[in-house]
């Protein structure tokens, strides 16, 4: 919290009890860059008037934020259960964000690597099916087989039957 007020640490104790987390109480936004430099954040919050009377340094904050989500109050007409409801909102906000953020850092990690995960499994597969393949280069590919099953496992890329339609394979006989 970066707040230069009296009232700061009494409203930080009331966070941390309302949200079972520690609160940090900065007084100045160089205290609170300095807090932010040396530590991992899910929130700060910040009163308004600080940003608008001291904008360069502001600037400098939010550059330190990392991972943390702003909240910005108005101190002087916000109550602790109005600042209580700003920031769970944010911090609420943030974690949908962040869970779509990696539902599309997903989607787009299957759609780059289910083409190539495709081709090794069907590689694999006509290469097993050569009659005269080494004893000792068979359970290598067996084993490179495999390691592509497990990859389009976790990349929860469909496993269906008939063939490589859709980007899937289905392993011979």
């Amino acid at each position: 919290m970066i707040w230069n007020s009296e009232r700061a640490k009494e409203c930080a104790r009331s966070i941390e009890h309302a949200m079972q987390e520690a609160v940090q109480v900065a007084f100045s936004l160089h205290q609170g860059m300095e807090r932010l430099r040396s530590g991992e954040y899910s929130a700060v919050v910040i009163d308004q008037w600080i940003t608008e009377a001291e904008p360069e340094p502001a600037n400098v904050v939010f550059d330190h934020l990392g991972m943390a989500v702003p909240v910005f109050v108005n101190f002087g007409i916000s109550g602790e259960e109005r600042v209580l409801r700003e920031l769970r909102a944010a911090v609420s906000r943030r974690g949908l964000e962040t869970v779509l953020a990696r539902h599309s850092a997903r989607q787009a990690l299957r759609d780059e690597l289910k083409d190539d995960v495709t081709v090794l499994l069907l590689s694999c597969g006509v290469a097993l099916k050569e009659a005269d393949l080494s004893d000792s280069v068979r359970p290598r590919l067996e084993r490179i087989e495999e390691l592509a099953k497990h990859i389009r496992e976790k990349l929860a890329i469909p496993h269906r039957e008939g063939g490589a339609a859709a980007g899937a394979y289905t392993s011979p006989p």
